[in-house]
């Protein structure tokens, strides 16, 4: 079996949020699951991209089955994968894999139809995995090329010309509860780019009393004077969750941090006034029972998913259009590669070629020379000329068959007809 670009994963479409989170891998976890996945079966090189929406595999694989089973016993071992959990996950190979690829780092695969942080969450994934030593000539190539195909999607598409989000949709959410939020009391729990984005849509529908809590006080300073608002302390967390008309929490904690014994007295304290908490995080931060308490209106990612939808519907013209550059850039890419795992071959041909000319020139020699200078270099010019069109012609036919069952029934073809040798072929068969 050839190696090829392979994709296991999970995504917001394969699966809610309580699934999600369970195999949402943290990035100090990362590192070693990058180190175990280059020893097991089947894998080459390997990438990790977790993120709110997906964790997914990328790989390199020499044996996409064995691959797969290596993951598999990864997500066994570490998060307690079970039989019935295997269903949410994917297994993408070649064309297909390179498509869903360029589809993700374009924003084409998002909850939020071409938001453009998944770009940069597939560059941070792949600077981990690089500083892992994770990742080599053939990774790096394609994640360079889903980039590059990113860039140009988003150019010459309005597909990212959308101003919904995540947080947008969490505002209008908000909205829908409260009605006005002039002079409502917000409360972010995290000091991420969803944090601000949440802030700037809330500050934008009128909420002008902010506060901003993050596990390292510095950093909620940090953060709150960059946005105008006030920091404060974890040590009062119950104190200004009571008081928070809207809670938004996107941290990157393992755990939850607004846990049901949580939700209850804060419910007690505000005499069950509506309140909503909309929680941004994978793992989530509130547990999910606290929405049956009254007066809390919780809402998570699969909540908010509902709202975004309602956009991408009216932006299918846009998303065709992206997908038309991404097929194009898919078969490219793939001629690309089919070209780049003939030349074992062309070079094994080339060799051969000169040796059987050289071979020749020297029987003539030998039957009627002695030549005079003038006419030995004509005769080594025209073999030399003779092996070059031979070579060309051929390296032509391997580089432009457009499938790779033509390509390496050439190849085998070429290997019998000039007597390459054996080792050449099987190294060609293995350069992708």
């Amino acid at each position: 079996m050839e190696p090829t670009l392979a994709v296991i994963g999970l995504n917001f479409r394969t699966s809610p949020v309580a699934v999600r989170e369970r195999f949402w891998i943290g990035e100090p976890q990362r590192y070693e699951a990058l180190h175990r996945l280059l020893r097991s079966e089947g894998i080459e090189e390997a990438i990790i991209l977790a993120t709110c929406n997906r964790t997914e595999f990328i790989v390199w694989a020499n044996d996409v089955p064995a691959a797969a089973n290596s993951v598999l016993r990864l997500l066994t071992h570490d998060f307690r994968l079970k039989l019935c959990d295997w269903s949410h996950f994917y297994r993408l190979m070649e064309d297909v894999a390179f498509t869903h690829l360029f589809q993700v780092a374009s924003g084409l695969d998002s909850a939020v139809l071409g938001e453009p942080e998944v770009t940069s969450q597939l560059r941070e994934a792949w600077e981990q995995a690089r500083n892992a030593g994770a990742t080599g000539r053939f990774l790096d190539t394609i994640v360079q090329k889903a980039l590059a195909v990113s860039a140009r999607v988003r150019l010459e598409t309005p597909i990212g010309d959308s101003s919904l989000t995540f947080p947008y949709a969490a505002v209008e959410l908000a909205i829908d509860v409260l009605g006005d939020l002039s002079g409502r009391e917000v409360l972010l729990l995290g000091a991420g780019k969803m944090s601000e984005l949440a802030a700037q849509h809330m500050r934008n529908a009128g909420a002008t009393h902010l506060k901003v809590m993050s596990r390292t006080h510095s950093k909620a300073e940090e953060f709150a004077s960059k946005l105008e608002a006030q920091a404060v302390s974890c040590d009062d967390r119950l104190l200004h969750l009571r008081s928070a008309d809207i809670v938004v929490c996107s941290t990157t904690c393992p755990h939850v941090i607004v846990s049901l014994e949580d939700a209850r007295s804060i419910a007690q304290a505000r005499h069950h006034k509506a309140q909503v908490m909309i929680d941004l995080a994978v793992p989530r931060d509130i547990d999910h029972r606290a929405g049956e308490i009254e007066g809390i209106h919780l809402f998570d990612l699969d909540s908010l998913e509902s709202v975004v939808k309602r956009d991408a519907r009216d932006r299918r013209v846009a998303a065709a259009a992206a997908n038309k550059i991404i097929a194009d850039e898919v078969q490219g890419f793939r001629r690309r590669l089919m070209a780049e795992r003939v030349i074992p071959t062309i070079v094994a041909l080339r060799q051969r070629l000169d040796e059987l000319c050289q071979q020749e020139v020297e029987y003539l020699r030998q039957e009627f020379g002695p030549f005079t200078e003038d006419q030995d270099e004509v005769l080594t010019t025209l073999a030399a000329h003779i092996t070059q069109r031979i070579a060309a012609s051929l390296a032509r036919e391997l580089r432009e068959i457009p499938d790779r069952t033509g390509q390496d029934m050439l190849t085998v073809a070429v290997h019998r007809l000039f007597h390459v040798e054996s080792s050449d072929v099987v190294e060609a068969g293995h350069e992708n």
